[in-house]
């Protein structure tokens, strides 16, 4: 059985989006609701998260302000913009379509 699951590559963007979406998270709440939402299978190291955080940014998809957590420490709070709901609707149109396809391939396999 498998312990946990590696997000594969070029999901890590919808997965955040996605998770934004629940309201804004500081980046360490977001790999938490992940693995909660997930059973703990996913997990997404901060190595993996802070720059994809980062990226986001840049691209104006998701915007932080700075607040303090429950543990009553300052973090960086981060929030879906206009236009990251939008690529949220893009990024999981091209999931499903992805999925759709694998999964085409799988059953021809029979």
């Amino acid at each position: 059985m498998v312990d946990k699951l590696d997000v594969i590559q070029g999901t890590l963007d919808l997965l955040i989006l996605r998770t934004l979406q629940w309201g804004p998270q500081h980046g360490h709440g977001i790999g938490q609701v992940m693995r909660a939402r997930t059973d703990d299978l996913l997990q997404v190291e901060h190595g993996s998260l802070y720059p994809a955080l980062h990226r986001l940014q840049r691209e104006g998809w998701i915007r932080a302000d700075w607040g303090v957590t429950e543990n009553n420490q300052q973090a960086k709070f981060y929030r879906l913009t206009a236009a990251g709901k939008k690529q949220l609707a893009i990024e999981e149109s091209r999931w499903k379509l992805f999925v759709k396809t694998v999964s085409r391939l799988l059953r021809s396999q029979e």
